[in-house]
């Protein structure tokens, strides 16, 4: 059931009437302003106005509490102008909020983001805007994620969501409005329906076109209101509020309204015609607002020519101050500054851990406990250590996950903190980057790395680049626990090693360890870190024993182990293969072959301190991994052999890896695919040539 309200009245004060129709005005005249910007080249890349919708931001932003949060898509100037413009205190703040988003659309060292994120990834991060992201529908699930954390922080927020007729239709909307709904989150989706998705009509998209409608499938009330009309759209969102605030969840919000420019600057508009254009323009929310206002004796034609020339003086100022600010200097310390959160261990937590792991591996009474219940250990201690941790992920509370590893963790600490989801690989994602963003430390696990995929978009393009993008404000503790590599015979698509994937995407860490005192140590330092970490445990060892400490510890993230030390030949691998190359070096021993075994445990950041020193030692090098063998992530790390210890070199180094073939189901096919002792020692035999 939709329903629609077209008519609303005015239930502000003269002062706050006045005062939507002065942001209005201002987000009009910097739309303007940047249509005249990018005809003369002076802003660089994609930039999508939103003149003609200017109701809606403003209408939904004065519907907000302060401490409310935004979340906003490619077209978000109008979402950033009015989020800032209604916080500020005085006229020089609304100022300088207008002088840092026109940087930034400069590209200028003044804006928002230090000219990093541009027009499609505007962000006012203070002001409890989550910023724009350009992939269309990809804030929806970091939206639901905010949503999601004030929930477990027991806050009284709520995240408005703003996102175009077109992203409805893409399945993250339905993945995240289905979680929203299942767990009554206080988050509003507001669809901006301005008729076209780029040039895409939308009678030709969808064959629902009262788009508020989507919501039923999911018990979502759905409300219809006039995008054009300011009170319309604020009567609608304050009831969507105050039903959120109440604990009854989302509301879906339909903003009927019409953008006059095309989609992007070289959009001809060749899909509408001259006549629809005139007719929509006839009901411009700026002379809606205006003809309401002057029928209630609120304004005079004088008092709108001065808060008209008032917005157009501000503008010139903001686009004044950016044009004049300087580019982020052209250094390299600059490239890099806001990549990363800053890593919490120090050289001397190194060491410690150092002293610790040596104890370990020379200590005959220390007990030993299997890689799965490492696991299950350091998530129980960190779910005690921070009650801003929670689990989220299919099958992981009663179950206890495909392999165990949140076993009991449901009973321990309830519903609400191991939170089973439905089968939704990039909802669980997404909504952990935006619960991230927001206070929490999700872990949240994808069943097999070959369902990663499926979350590319909110891990990468959100989770990765979230901070670099919004200027280094942000930071987004993300653990995503997952798990890959073959051996059970479940044949192609549950079985592959795509770290070398999540190694390419500049922002997040690849954790990879080998043994459980590596699995509890490292994951614990995952959960603690600031930056997303994508943790890939292998199928093959969980059940796998070893000695692990009772006391607490953590193991710096970046930090190789040199599992056995040796002189001949230097093995470079991770994971279940550290276990391979350890069972050929003790069968090699027998015949005067020294293997030194280096487990790398974090694949970024990569240790090659560690990996030179060996190097140094041996001269010769084999690299095993399980991954494809073109572009596997053995591939990097030979290229950085070369780079760095190329003189230390006495033979080519060899690679062993799995064959460029999805893996089979038959023990015979996966075994000949996948690297094997035979493999390794042929190798290593090769090298001492």
């Amino acid at each position: 059931m939709v329903t629609k309200t077209n008519k609303a009245v005015i239930d502000v004060s003269k002062e706050e009437a006045l005062e939507y129709l002065r942001q209005m005005l201002d987000i009009r005249s910097f739309e303007e302003k940047l249509y005249e910007l990018l005809s003369k080249n002076l802003i660089r890349g994609a930039s999508h106005l939103s003149a003609g919708q200017e109701a809606v931001p403003v209408g939904a932003t004065s519907a907000l509490q302060e401490h409310d949060l935004v979340a906003s898509n490619h077209r978000g100037h109008g979402h950033c102008y009015a989020r800032g413009a209604f916080l500020a205190k005085s006229e020089a703040d609304r100022q300088e909020h207008l002088n840092k988003m026109m940087g930034e659309l400069c590209g200028r060292a003044t804006g928002y983001s230090r000219g990093r994120g541009g027009s499609m990834h505007i962000a006012d991060v203070q002001h409890g805007n989550l910023g724009a992201t350009g992939i269309v529908a990809g804030n929806i699930p970091v939206a639901t994620g905010s949503a999601l954390s004030s929930k477990l922080r027991n806050e009284d927020k709520v995240t408005l969501c703003y996102f175009g007729d077109g992203a409805i239709n893409n399945g993250i909307f339905h993945e995240s409005a289905n979680m929203a709904a299942l767990w009554k989150l206080p988050v509003i989706y507001i669809v901006e329906n301005n008729l076209y998705a780029m040039s895409n009509p939308i009678q030709f998209a969808s064959a629902v076109t009262d788009l508020a409608s989507r919501g039923c499938a999911y018990g979502i009330p759905g409300v219809a209101v006039d995008g054009q009309d300011v009170f319309a759209v604020r009567e609608a969102v304050q009831a969507a509020i105050e039903r959120a605030r109440r604990g009854e969840g989302p509301t879906i919000i339909e903003a009927k309204t019409y953008r006059w420019y095309g989609h992007s600057r070289s959009d001809p508009r060749a899909y509408r015609t001259r006549e629809e254009e005139a007719e929509w323009k006839e009901r411009d929310p700026i002379l809606v607002l205006k003809k309401k206002l002057m029928a209630a004796g609120m304004l005079t034609e004088e008092e709108f020519q001065q808060i008209e020339a008032k917005a157009k003086n501000a503008v010139e100022k903001a686009t004044e101050f950016a044009l004049n600010s300087p580019y982020p200097p052209s250094t390299e310390e600059e490239l890099f500054d806001g990549l990363y959160a800053p890593m919490k261990t120090t050289a001397d937590d190194v060491r410690k851990e150092a002293e610790l792991r040596s104890t370990v591996k020379s200590s005959t009474s220390m007990r030993t406990i299997a890689y799965s219940q490492a696991l299950n250990e350091a998530l129980r201690e960190e779910l005690n250590h921070d009650p801003n941790v929670f689990l989220m992920g299919e099958d992981i509370g009663i179950y206890g996950g495909a392999y165990g590893a949140t076993k009991g963790l449901l009973d321990e600490f309830g519903r609400e903190r191991v939170r089973e989801t439905p089968i939704s690989e990039g909802a669980i994602a997404g909504v952990g980057v935006g619960a991230a963003m927001t206070g929490t430390r999700p872990v949240t696990e994808i069943m097999y790395i070959d369902f990663t995929p499926l979350s590319m978009d909110q891990i990468a393009n959100q989770g990765a680049k979230n901070r670099y993008m919004f200027g280094g404000k942000t930071t987004v503790p993300l653990v995503v626990r997952t798990e890959g590599g073959a051996g059970r015979g479940i044949a192609a698509q549950h079985s592959q090693s795509l770290e070398a994937l999540w190694t390419h995407f500049p922002g997040m860490y690849v954790v990879m360890p080998s043994t459980p005192y590596d699995a509890k140590g490292l994951l614990k330092a995952a959960i603690r870190d600031d930056n997303p970490v994508m943790f890939i445990e292998h199928k093959m060892l969980y059940g796998t024993k070893g000695p692990v400490p009772e006391e607490e510890y953590i193991i710096p993230l970046g930090v190789a182990d040199v599992k056995r030390e040796g002189k001949d030949v230097t093995i470079v691998t991770y994971s279940r293969m550290v276990l391979h190359a350890l069972a050929v070096a003790e069968k090699l021993e027998s015949e005067g072959i020294s293997v030194e075994v280096v487990d790398l445990r974090t694949l970024k950041p990569l240790d090659m301190d560690t990996i030179k020193a060996s190097v140094e030692k041996t001269g010769r090098v084999v690299v095993i991994y399980e991954g494809y063998k073109t572009n596997g992530f053995g591939a990097e790390v030979i290229t950085r052999i070369n780079e760095e210890c190329f003189d230390a070199l006495d033979a080519p180094i060899m690679r062993v890896a799995s064959e460029d073939v999805p893996v089979p189901q038959s023990l015979t096919l996966e075994s000949l695919a996948i690297p094997g002792e035979e493999r390794i020692t042929a190798a290593i035999r090769e090298v001492l040539k």
